[in-house]
């Protein structure tokens, strides 16, 4: 199955992508996706939110809490919260269609929900919400 993006919107695109935690490999060309996270704002901002330096790694010695007797150095380790808040990033520069479905879905996979949208510039400049089982493929 390979990885994915994560894909958050505040945008209304339809009822069953409200509140809801989706995922998408269109985003990023050639290797379908990095677990990086995503938000379309209310005015239809595609953004990239930027968790990088939030935390230091710290390795644990013999006596700290949580280190593990027996275990190699470089896995006794933990990360803590240094204080810096991550960053959202515009996309300006993002042109492409790319689907978005959301993460879980109770009902059956032909209902599963998505949505095609169209960025120009980082912008929402259309869209199309529908279930796996209702879109109509055209070839030219």
């Amino acid at each position: 199955m390979g990885m994915f993006d994560y894909f958050r919107s505040s945008y209304y695109l339809d009822e069953s992508f409200v509140d809801v935690i989706c995922q998408t490999k269109d985003i990023e060309d050639g290797i379908g996706g990095t677990m990086t996270q995503y938000w379309l704002s209310p005015d239809g901002q595609l953004y990239r939110i930027d968790y990088s330096e939030t935390a230091d790694f710290v390795e644990l010695k013999e006596g700290d809490e949580g280190y593990q007797e027996g275990k190699l150095s470089m896995l006794n380790f933990k990360w803590i919260s240094n204080g810096t808040h991550g960053r959202v990033i515009p996309m300006y520069g993002f042109t492409k269609y790319i689907t978005v479905y959301p993460e879980s879905w109770d009902g059956e996979w032909e209902h599963w929900p998505e949505c095609r949208i169209h960025f120009k510039g980082g912008v929402l400049q259309d869209y199309e919400c529908s279930s796996k089982g209702e879109w109509k493929y055209e070839t030219h």
